[in-house]
């Protein structure tokens, strides 16, 4: 046999093993699941109509529930913006990554601050851009404005949104720049309109998902509002038309922007292909007059109370996703990437540690699904103020809590039956507490506690010389 031959065969058979690849992996690609995250700001758990409110009407939001799974023990790792988003993003603890307060002590990062995500942690979208998806983050970031921390390079195909909160505009003491709307790494607009935000970053998803109908998409869509303002703010279309001032506007713009995504979604034929997840960053915070509702939960958002860290969460995904479904199991948004992950036909990243667990079975209804998680932790900056373990909270004694002027001793609650942490059992049940005592020791020397490192933290990015963001032309 010529070697001619030999060659020849050997490329075509090349090229025959290249073909059912390529056919493979375009199957694989059509196979796999669009996620799209939608993440509310300072919205409340008894903010919307299917967890209990009777003042915001909301009907796309529980037409979600009634076509999905409602988690009821739904957490956030932190009762405030920084900290929360990114554990979402890195599937880990703000104190593992360094993201639990700003470089100057601040409850969150700051515009033209030093700190960031760091370029090295892993995000979800970073994951899934692995696996052939295209990535969109459309809103809030807030986890660093220096070119080095925005989303376009942490995995994130296209940003459009604004680098930090809406209440961090110019005034008296504060040097920071304009608002600023930025797509990708540039400004363009300072400062924004604030009231058009919602509109226009429904505008934006709804583009992105039609430009990618053909392969899979992660959609991270951090909404502004309603906010960190005591004025939360909404288009001309919905301002003034709720029973509950500018909070409820916002609350019922949000609830449009989650029914035209739903609708394109289900006019590209992408409903059973999409897992839609609903939730928010924190609970509501305290104003006078009260604004947003975090009942039946006990506490505020900023807190490490119920109120401050158990969420509102819903999940649709027709065909996968059951009906009507409710699940008690406690789940966190640290949960999302290795889940993500894994339905993606993917791993969670091996070379370090992440706290999140997969919660397939939980979404997709399994009779016996249970939580994966032993123990979960209630962080005040960095200061670790109460463990979950079961239906069971222990808030732990400290000379000097934050956010209080007082010590305070143990208090167990059964957060299952008593949602407003009530009734003290603490007494009756000193082997529970011992218990949930020695799950907060191994925490301490995992991430570490006030002002105590933990052995198994990472750096946050740096950057030494920050510059604003701001428009240039």
């Amino acid at each position: 046999m010529s070697q001619a031959y030999l060659i020849r065969g050997t490329a075509a058979l090349f090229a025959v093993l290249l073909f059912f690849a390529g056919n493979s992996a375009v199957t694989h690609a059509a196979d796999k699941p669009n996620f799209i995250v939608i993440y509310c700001d300072n919205l409340g758990y008894g903010d919307i109509g299917c967890f209990g409110s009777t003042q915001h009407r909301t009907p796309n939001i529980d037409r979600m529930a009634a076509e999905g799974l409602k988690l009821t023990s739904f957490y956030v790792s932190s009762g405030v913006c920084t900290p929360s988003r990114a554990s979402l993003m890195t599937g880990c603890y703000p104190r593992r990554v360094n993201l639990h307060e700003s470089a100057k002590g601040g409850i969150v990062l700051r515009p033209v601050g030093q700190r960031g995500l760091h370029p090295d942690e892993i995000t979800i979208a970073e994951v899934l851009k692995q696996q052939g998806y295209a990535t969109a983050c459309i809103g809030k970031w807030h986890l660093g404005d220096q070119p080095q921390f925005l989303p376009t390079r942490q995995g994130f195909d296209r940003y459009f949104g604004i680098p930090y909160s809406d209440d961090m505009t110019q005034r008296p003491g504060q040097p920071w720049p304009p608002l600023p709307l930025m797509e990708g790494e540039k400004v363009i607009e300072a400062p924004v309109d604030r009231n058009t935000l919602t509109k226009r970053y429904t505008e934006a998803a709804v583009e992105f998902i039609e430009q990618n109908r053909d392969r899979p998409f992660f959609l991270y869509l951090p909404h502004a509002m309603p906010g960190s303002t005591r004025e939360p703010f909404a288009s001309e279309a919905f301002s003034g038309k709720s029973a509950n001032g500018a909070y409820g506007d916002s609350v019922e713009e949000i609830d449009w922007s989650t029914g035209e995504i739903l609708e394109t979604l289900k006019e590209l034929g992408l409903d059973e292909r999409t897992m839609v997840i609903w939730t928010s960053d924190n609970g509501a915070p305290r104003r006078n007059p009260p604004q947003g509702s975090n009942q039946p939960l006990g506490g505020w958002g900023y807190t490490t109370q119920e109120g401050g860290m158990r969420v509102p969460c819903l999940v649709r995904q027709p065909g996968t996703v059951p009906a009507g479904a409710v699940s008690d199991e406690l789940c966190t948004t640290m949960d999302l990437l290795p889940t993500f992950a894994k339905l993606s036909g993917s791993f969670a990243p091996e070379n370090r540690i992440i706290d999140g667990k997969d919660i397939t079975p939980i979404l997709v209804g399994d009779d016996d699904a249970k939580s994966p998680h032993e123990a979960f932790y209630y962080y005040q900056r960095g200061q670790l103020q109460a463990v979950r373990s079961g239906k069971w909270k222990l808030h732990l004694a400290l000379p000097k809590p934050r956010g209080k002027k007082q010590p305070r001793t143990f208090a167990l609650y059964d957060v299952v039956a008593d949602l407003g942490e009530t009734t003290d059992l603490a007494d009756k049940h000193p082997g529970i507490v011992k218990k949930l005592q020695r799950f907060a020791e191994a925490a301490r020397k995992d991430l570490g506690d006030e002002g105590h490192p933990g052995k198994n933290q990472r750096a946050a990015g740096h950057e030494p010389h920050p510059t604003p963001r701001e428009l240039t032309r």
